[in-house]
């Protein structure tokens, strides 16, 4: 990916609050960025990504970082980094199940969605192609 024109990043704390200011920040930054046209999947997506981090991946004592990125060819990034250890994985959950289709509903959602490492943790990502 080219290197990103426009770029915003937020760390939250391990609280349930987070994940509605990331939906904010979010919307803030595609807003100011004119690239609202695939806005709700978008927001869908770091709703499902911030809680996995808040989940399963930011350590107690910790967070997660929010990061968003538009390149010139108008693709939207969304990486949300974590401090924990871990794998992901994308399981199919039992249909009486309250979780577990978070990473679906990325999957579906996204063009692409992928997983990066860090020292320490791991970067979960999506992008999203606008006009």
């Amino acid at each position: 990916m080219e290197q990103l024109p426009y770029e915003r990043e937020a760390f939250y704390r391990r609280e349930r609050k987070s994940i509605p200011a990331a939906r904010a920040f979010t919307a803030w930054a595609l807003h100011d960025w004119h690239a609202i046209e695939r806005l709700d999947d978008v927001l869908l997506c770091v709703s499902e990504l911030a809680t996995n981090a808040l989940l399963h991946g930011a350590p107690p004592g910790r967070g997660f970082r929010l990061h968003i990125g538009m390149c010139e060819d108008r693709v939207v990034r969304i990486e949300v980094h974590d401090s924990g250890g871990g794998t992901v994985a994308r399981n199919m959950p039992q249909p009486e199940a309250e979780g577990g289709r978070g990473l679906h509903l990325v999957a579906a959602l996204a063009d692409k969605w992928g997983v990066g490492e860090r020292d320490p943790g791991k970067s979960v990502w999506c992008e999203f192609g606008v006009q």
